[in-house]
């Protein structure tokens, strides 16, 4: 009777194969919130007009008001793999855990639409 070699290169993988994926994406959304920051900082050193003026501004643009729609969607796609991760690992029942998932995934969303409304209504 063979048995299965469940170590090494042919071991079984089962579950949801979220590692690499979420890896890669926090890195990359990690990457995307740092260029902001630094375009940011720059803009702020570099800028005359420190006032309310100036800022807006800068945020009335469009290329700026669509990158930091892009850099804050990714700043919540960054919280969702770190808090979804949090909920799987320390939340054991299941419908605890999946209730908190849900309460995040609308807290995000309604964060998101907020953005937007506060980026347009400059």
């Amino acid at each position: 009777m063979a048995t299965k070699n469940n170590i090494g290169p042919r071991r079984m993988v089962v579950g949801a194969h979220y590692g690499f994926r979420d890896w890669l994406a926090q890195r990359v959304t990690a990457i995307v919130m740092a260029i902001y920051t630094v375009i940011l900082l720059v803009s702020f050193l570099t800028g005359q007009n420190f006032t309310y003026e100036g800022w807006a501004g800068l945020f009335a643009q469009q290329w700026f008001k669509l990158f930091s729609l892009v850099t804050f969607l990714a700043l919540y796609y960054h919280a969702w793999v770190g808090i979804r991760d949090i909920w799987m690992d320390y939340v054991k029942n299941a419908g605890v855990r999946l209730l908190l998932q849900l309460a995040t995934i609308f807290w995000l969303i309604a964060c998101a639409a907020w953005t937007v409304q506060i980026l347009w209504s400059v």
